[in-house]
């Protein structure tokens, strides 16, 4: 049960859980980020970890506190991203069969495996981009490219072009507007835009299923 509180806290509140880290472990936050970007992106079933807000809160840190520098930040999460997408992307190989078989796995349904797959059919190699920036979606993508037997070599391209632009954009967002009053003052309403922002297109995408399908 702690760990389920804490991981709620850590969705609810990203920036102040960092900010604990940083006072307690310092230096050793650099691994904690590297380890949750990683699960994020690597363990199918652990799609709930902050992702977009992390990435802002980390940005927003290393302008405000300067105990996180973006030359290391940045290139160390697009290495975390990378290797978690590449994990899923075996994973989904050799047991999508037992996985898709299951209803519910922990937070993972079997329907965000289908509506991911029926966002690949539709965008091709360039939904792996696309779904860098889309919460669970992301989480899922890799494994589904997997279980879909897709090209590696095309995979791996566009992964890393995903993890590049993901990592860099957000980060960078945190960092020139962590400086900012308004931005400070409201950072949860801002993260709750950010994360809007970034399921719309699939909120959009299950708005018009429901709509054909009456």
């Amino acid at each position: 049960m702690e760990i389920i509180h804490f991981l709620l806290e850590f969705l609810k509140d990203p920036l102040t859980t960092l900010e604990g880290f940083l006072d307690t472990y310092d230096t050793l936050t650099y691994g904690i980020l590297f380890l949750v970007i990683f699960v994020e992106t690597g363990f199918i079933v652990m799609p709930l970890l902050p992702g977009d807000s992390l990435l802002f809160a980390v940005g927003l840190l290393a302008a405000t506190t300067g105990k996180l520098a973006l030359s290391i930040i940045i290139p160390l999460l697009i290495l975390a991203a990378l290797l978690g997408d590449n994990l899923n992307y075996f994973v989904g190989r050799k047991f999508s069969a037992f996985i898709k078989s299951k209803e519910k796995i922990l937070f993972l349904k079997r329907e965000y495996i289908e509506q991911t797959e029926e966002f690949y059919e539709k965008h091709g190699a360039k939904a792996i981009i696309l779904a860098r920036f889309m919460p669970i979606v992301r989480t899922i993508a890799p494994f589904v490219a997997g279980a879909g037997s897709m090209n590696y070599g095309k995979y791996i391209l566009n992964c890393f072009l995903g993890a590049v632009l993901w990592v860099t954009s957000i980060t960078s967002l945190g960092y020139f507007l962590g400086n900012n009053a308004f931005v400070k003052d409201n950072f949860e309403k801002v993260v709750l835009t950010i994360v809007f922002i970034s399921v719309a297109p699939m909120l959009w995408g299950l708005i018009k299923v429901k709509l054909l399908k009456k």
